[in-house]
């Protein structure tokens, strides 16, 4: 199979088609640049490779299911990919996810050459073949996914029963966050990613972080099932977040800080990550005395008062602009949320 069944030439008179590329560039790419993702996308495998990560961010090993050829070629494949800026990669623990870039001259030339590739399974029986194949290891994924969701739902439900009802936490959270012009939104301690799914219109791209690998199962599953495109889950930690100063504009930490050890340093080091004029909002437990939370859920402190919240803030240069309290029985639920300012006055 050549690239040319395709309908896409790219081994011949590259620097043609990277010319008529060249006008959809940031303006500081360079014409090597594209040339060089041109050059790494003009092999079979990896153009089929640049086709399934259309459909979201993949491991090594769902690739190598899919394609039906060995890691080892399958890795070096991706290591080109990524390398030339057609795809980003990033671990979790042992395990290392694939998935299109987002930006630069080798995102737009994947883009690109996916607009190209024929769409109907009658067209191309490869594609189509590798379209079958990703769709078994998705729903194997699914599978797992809801496996574990099912065999924790019980203590999960347990602990809805006890604080008001979600949907009504949703939507005071809803009524603070901006209703639009969100361009990246950070869910720290995502879990299941409900925070993305239920924000996601209201941002351009959303992240969350978690540490457990598990539940970061679940919320790929979830978001993907959403139609979230535009958002993605990591493993991470929230005392040292991958990201630079000032990456995010809107940050939500939702019912998390009760199990942390150190909740002032997440509060930190979630404003180190915000931009001047972006927000913070932190959902959580006022102070409560159900001590079987420690032993049956893993919670480290039993809620925070509005003080001790107001000094992580003013200790972190943020400002308070609201809060809304809502009771429950026997335990309710409180949200801040806090300001960045536009420039910062301390000497």
């Amino acid at each position: 199979m050549s690239l040319n069944e395709y309908g896409i030439n790219l081994t011949t008179d590259t620097a043609m088609q990277a010319e008529m590329l060249g006008d959809h560039l940031p303006p500081d790419s360079s014409m090597d640049d594209l040339l060089a993702a041109l050059r790494a996308a003009a092999e079979p495998t990896r153009l089929r490779i640049l086709a399934l990560a259309s459909h979201g961010e993949l491991t090594v090993s769902e690739l190598v299911r899919t394609l039906g050829q060995s890691q080892p070629r399958i890795s070096r494949h991706l290591k080109l990919l990524t390398e030339a800026g057609l795809l980003v990669r990033h671990r979790e623990g042992s395990w290392a996810f694939h998935r299109l870039a987002d930006d630069g001259p080798g995102a737009e030339v994947a883009r690109h050459l996916n607009a190209l590739l024929p769409q109907s399974d009658n067209r191309d029986g490869i594609l189509a073949q590798d379209r079958e194949r990703l769709t078994d290891v998705k729903t194997a994924r699914a599978e797992k996914a809801e496996a574990y969701f099912r065999d924790n739902a019980e203590r999960w439900d347990q602990l809805r029963s006890l604080h008001v009802d979600d949907a009504k936490v949703e939507n005071a959270i809803g009524k603070l966050l901006p209703a639009t012009g969100i361009k990246n939104l950070l869910d720290l301690g995502t879990g299941t990613g409900r925070m993305l799914e239920v924000f996601s219109s209201r941002a351009r791209r959303g992240t969350g972080i978690d540490l457990s690998h598990e539940m970061l199962t679940v919320a790929r599953d979830k978001l993907e099932k959403a139609g979230c495109a535009n958002c993605q889950v990591r493993q991470g930690d929230l005392y040292q977040l991958p990201f630079g100063s000032g990456d995010f504009d809107a940050i939500t930490i939702h019912q998390v800080l009760h199990f942390l050890n150190e909740p002032d340093r997440a509060i930190a080091e979630a404003a180190r990550v915000l931009a001047p004029g972006g927000f913070l909002l932190i959902a959580d437990f006022a102070p409560h005395g159900l001590e079987s939370l420690r032993e049956d859920h893993e919670h480290r402190r039993l809620g925070f008062d509005g003080d001790e919240i107001k000094s992580f803030f003013r200790r972190n240069r943020l400002t308070l602009k609201d809060t809304i309290s809502l009771a429950g029985d026997p335990l309710t639920v409180v949200l801040w949320m806090a300001e960045k300012p536009q420039t910062d006055t301390t000497p």
